[in-house]
């Protein structure tokens, strides 16, 4: 019998690896076929998460949930707009003068690369740079075929992204409105032991996670431009932003956005690339160590690495979009796991209260 129930474990063991590779395979081809609906929902949802906070700070104040998110909404809408006047214009400058530049900053590094290689003869030192030579010329040729596409197809990617940017707002008004009801209907679909965990660590995971990591990745937006001006580095205000959205991504994101960063400046100004390394791993560390732990805390608990495989499945699923979510995600399911697991323990009744209880 013992032999019997063993085997059986194994067999389920075994063939749960291939059942879930088949489940995350055909989620990956779902997600592909529904992927521009699946993005604009997921945003939308996102979205509708951050503003749910103002919304029932303001009905605390006694305001009508619908009055709550007409005001949250009509001040949303009015700050967007403010910065689309703004900063917006000045940033799609900005790309496109780099789109210009890169090309120029390439041409720049190649010759360094061929100074440097002449010198490396002259003194036969065992280095060849030719590799690095070929892939800057490659980059080069195909940094001026997207230059000289660049104008053709950008007027399509503004209309299509102000239609999307609508259809998010639409979509994020009617969850703060219905969305309670909608997810509340699901989860009735679910037994109660399961349903009532599941609800509570999305909301905390979503909210929470989304919440801290804006408020991260405006901090290190809002700290390295002043730097990047005082320090003359080359679009100030595009690469603190580029730094700062990497913040989405947990994890690896500012190292990552710091890393292209860098590498753009060393393409023009290689003293100017390590100045901005150094100030922006300075403002990370202030990030990490004193922002971070007392917005986020450890409330997903999840191991380093699991961060990492969760990582990459949500990459290999969901491209960009599966990177963003995939702790969140993962932290939802682990905290639904937990709180299923603590349910179903025996309460532990401890030595010294029986002898309590019969000495009574």
């Amino acid at each position: 019998m013992h032999r019997s129930t063993k085997f059986q474990r194994l067999l389920i063991l075994g063939l749960s690896g291939p059942i879930i590779a088949l489940n995350i395979w055909l989620l990956s081809q779902l997600f592909r076929y529904f992927e521009h609906l699946i993005t604009v929902l997921t945003i939308a949802t996102i979205l509708s998460f951050l503003l749910n906070y103002p919304v029932e700070s303001l009905q605390r104040f006694r305001f009508q949930r619908n009055q709550a998110v007409s005001i949250v909404l009509l001040l949303t809408l009015t700050l967007l707009v403010v910065l689309g006047v703004t900063l917006v214009p000045s940033i799609i400058d900005q790309t496109t003068d780099l789109s210009k530049q890169v090309p120029e900053w390439l041409k720049s590094s190649n010759e360094n690369l061929n100074r440097l290689d002449e010198w490396v003869k002259i003194r036969r030192l065992p280095l060849d740079l030719k590799v690095f030579r070929d892939r800057i010329n490659a980059n080069i040729e195909t940094q001026g075929q997207a230059v000289a596409t660049q104008a053709v197809g950008l007027a399509g990617i503004l209309v299509s992204g102000l239609l999307d940017f609508v259809l998010v707002v639409v979509l994020a008004f009617y969850m703060l409105l219905y969305g309670a009801r909608l997810w509340q209907s699901v989860i009735n679909l679910l037994p109660p032991h399961i349903g009532l965990p599941l609800s509570e660590s999305l909301r905390l995971n979503f909210q929470k996670f989304f919440i801290s990591q804006l408020l991260l990745g405006l901090f290190m937006a809002g700290t390295l431009t002043p730097i990047f001006l005082a320090l003359k580095a080359p679009f100030p205000l595009l690469f603190p932003l580029l730094i700062g959205s990497a913040e989405l991504i947990p994890f690896i994101g500012a190292t990552l956005g710091i890393g292209i960063v860098t590498i753009l400046v060393a393409l023009q100004n290689f003293r100017l690339a390590i100045e901005v390394a150094i100030a922006s791993i300075i403002m990370q560390q202030i990030k990490d160590n004193l922002l971070a732990p007392k917005l986020m805390g450890d409330f997903i608990g999840l191991n380093p690495i699991l961060i990492f495989i969760a990582l990459l499945m949500g990459a290999r699923i969901a491209g960009l979009l599966g990177v963003i979510v995939a702790v969140p995600i993962a932290g939802t399911i682990k905290g639904t796991i937990d709180t299923l697991r603590s349910q179903r323990q025996p309460q532990v009744v401890t030595t010294e209260t029986v002898m309590g209880d019969r000495s009574n």
